[in-house]
């Protein structure tokens, strides 16, 4: 037994088949991995081919997939400009892709129009933009792919300095007649006109055309081709908030007026006849007699709107050029045609002979009326009664001049051709 235990010589055996069984073991774990590992692969074999056809090409294909857009925004002004110009300046443009959604708002929601142009690679307002006011862009664009990419911007439009209103006519809410144009006289005179009347949108329900003339470069006047329909609702929208009217110079106002068009009521003053003929929807409701301008202050000729209406009021000729000719403090029922002092108004110091007979006022219209304008039963107070601003009277056969289309409310004595130029 050489001395040696039993046991040891034992131990040396097993381990040996130890060894060699851990060798067979290790073999098998290994096979098995690599059948794991093909499963997996789908197949492929070492140099990355396979049953599936799929490689390294195939897996970078999956990985472009998922690659970022390659189109990019740019909006303009940048990201927390402020003192930005409320027109000419804020565009949102894309490279390597085209745009898909635009959106811009103020801080109340309200949006901006704009439009995205047909190639998809910018997008502009179509209106400017109001002052003082925080606005926020968001915009969207698409690579060839079909990718997206987003970019979120916000700025601050500037403060202006110096600013204009619009004082317009007729008064919000108001039923007028059928002559009544919307006349708008600005506080400051504009030397960018298309810019403000761009600015200025008036619709009519029924529709009709309408368009805007300028008088100079502080009023600006619309109306329809013709007298508007009696039953019209008009709406006026003024977005003259941030408008550059003139350089340095920004409206701020924004507003919406409607009024009504009432009954027609058309009144016909034949200065040679001396008669008033009062026509309401199509009929001859009443004749008047009247007295027109005497041979040296003669009425003008035209069609002209009743802007104003006072019960009494007073008439000094030196505010219209006649001197100290007259200063009536308490003339009745008068109703002003033009700003040069035309008016159709009742006369109480003519003898009641008068009308109908001689023209001898200094270019009014007169006709008989009562002291105090308290006589409901004299034909002045007839007439007023039952006249409302922006009815029309029409003067004719007198010898004068048509009344000019800005003196007064009276735009109708231009032609369309000439008033939509």
């Amino acid at each position: 037994m050489n001395g040696q235990p039993i046991s040891g010589a034992s131990v040396g055996a097993t381990g040996r088949r130890g060894r060699r069984g851990g060798v067979r073991l290790q073999a098998l774990a290994a096979g098995a991995l690599l059948l794991v590992l093909t499963a997996c692969g789908g197949g492929e074999t070492a140099n990355g081919g396979g049953a599936g056809g799929k490689g390294p090409a195939a897996q970078g294909g999956g990985q472009q997939e998922n690659a970022a857009s390659q189109a990019v925004v740019t909006i303009l002004p940048k990201d927390g400009a402020d003192s930005v110009a409320t027109s000419g300046v804020l565009k949102v443009t894309a490279a390597q892709g085209k745009l898909t959604t635009v959106t811009v708002a103020d801080s109340k929601g309200t949006a901006v129009e704009g439009k995205i142009a047909a190639d998809g690679a910018s997008w502009s307002p179509t209106a400017h933009l109001a002052a003082a006011t925080q606005y926020k862009v968001h915009a969207i664009a698409k690579d060839a792919d079909g990718r997206e990419s987003a970019k979120d911007t916000t700025f601050t439009t500037l403060v202006p300095k110096n600013t204009f209103i619009g004082q317009y006519t007729p008064e919000d809410g108001s039923t007028v007649g059928v002559g009544m144009p919307v006349s708008i006289n600005f506080t400051r005179g504009i030397t960018d006109p298309e810019a403000v009347e761009k600015a200025i949108k008036v619709t009519a329900e029924p529709s009709v055309p309408i368009e805007g003339h300028w008088f100079g470069n502080d009023r600006l006047d619309f109306r329809p081709e013709n007298y508007w329909a009696a039953g019209t609702k008009v709406t006026v929208h003024l977005n003259l908030d941030g408008v550059e009217g003139r350089p340095g110079v920004y409206g701020k106002q924004k507003k919406t007026i409607t009024f009504t068009i009432g009954r027609r009521q058309v009144s016909t003053v034949d200065a040679s006849a001396k008669t008033m003929k009062i026509e309401r929807d199509g009929k001859i409701i009443k004749t008047i007699p009247i007295t027109a301008g005497a041979p040296s202050t003669t009425t003008y000729n035209g069609q002209m709107v009743i802007s104003e209406k006072y019960k009494v009021t007073r008439m000094n000729g030196a505010t219209v050029g006649f001197g100290g000719e007259y200063d009536i403090k308490d003339v009745p029922h008068a109703m002003r045609l033009s700003t040069s002092g035309t008016f159709v108004h009742g006369n109480y110091w003519a003898s009641s002979g008068t009308f109908g007979s001689a023209n001898v006022s200094h270019g009014c219209v007169g006709l008989q009326d009562a002291r105090g304008a308290g006589d409901s039963s004299m034909p002045a107070a007839w007439f007023y009664d039952r006249s409302i601003v922006g009815d029309v009277v029409v003067v004719k056969n007198s010898k004068d001049k048509q009344i000019q289309p800005e003196n007064g409310l009276n735009g109708w004595n231009m032609d369309w051709s000439e008033w939509i130029k």
